[in-house]
C-alpha cells in the first residue's frame, strides 16, 4: 500500500469525523477461549484465531505468544502504524521503523506469593529506530506526534476504566464479589 494511499485514507477519515464527530465513537471487539492447558484462542473480527500460551516454565506448551508478550507487541506495533499514518499525512518518507519492547514483570505478584507486588507490568521500555531521510527536525516532530497519539503507548501510561463481570455455571456473580477479588 502506497503512502499516498495511506495518506488519501486518512484524510478521508478525518474529513468525515469533521462531519460527523458522532462517528468517532468505535468499539473494538475480541473473543478468547481456553483450549487445552493453558492454551487460549483468540478472536478478532474474521481473521483466523490467534494462539496464546504460556512457555513450559510457566505451565504452557509454548505453541504462541502469552498474552503480557503480546501487550509488548500491541505497544510495538502500533507505535510502528502510528508512525506509518502520521508520516504519510506529513508527507514524511520512511525507509523503516522498528520497535523493540521490554517489559519488566514479578512473577510473585502474578502467583500471589508477595503482598503489594503488582500482577503486571512493574515497567515496559520501548526502543524506536526509524530510518528515514528526512530532516531530522521533521522526524523530531513526527516522534513527538506519535509519542502524543499513539493509542497503545497511551492506555498503557493512562488509566482507563476497565469493568467486567464473571457467569459461573450460567449464573452471573454478585458486582461485590467480583469487584473484591
Amino acid at each position: 500500500m502506497s503512502q499516498e494511499h495511506i495518506k488519501n485514507t486518512l484524510l478521508a477519515a478525518m474529513g468525515n469525523l469533521e462531519k460527523n464527530p458522532a462517528g468517532a465513537k468505535v468499539v473494538f471487539r475480541a473473543s478468547t477461549q481456553l483450549d487445552e492447558g493453558m492454551h487460549c484462542l483468540g478472536k478478532v473480527r474474521e481473521f483466523p484465531p490467534i494462539s496464546i500460551d504460556e512457555p513450559a516454565d510457566l505451565g504452557g506448551s509454548d505453541r504462541g505468544p502469552n498474552p503480557v508478550e503480546i501487550v509488548l507487541v500491541a505497544l510495538g506495533t502500533c507505535q510502528e502504524i502510528v508512525y506509518r499514518a502520521y508520516a504519510s499525512v506529513m508527507g514524511i518518507a520512511l525507509e523503516s521503523v522498528k520497535c523493540n519492547v521490554r517489559g519488566y514483570l514479578d512473577l510473585r505478584g502474578l502467583f500471589g506469593m508477595q503482598e503489594g507486588v503488582r500482577a503486571g507490568y512493574q515497567k515496559i521500555v520501548f526502543e524506536t529506530e526509524v530510518v528515514s531521510s528526512a530532516a531530522r527536525a521533521e522526524l523530531e516532530k513526527l516522534a513527538q506526534i506519535v509519542e502524543r497519539h499513539c493509542p497503545v503507548l497511551n492506555t498503557l501510561q493512562e488509566p482507563v476504566e476497565v469493568t467486567g463481570s464473571v457467569t459461573i455455571n450460567g449464573q452471573q456473580m454478585a458486582a461485590e464479589a467480583s469487584a473484591s477479588v
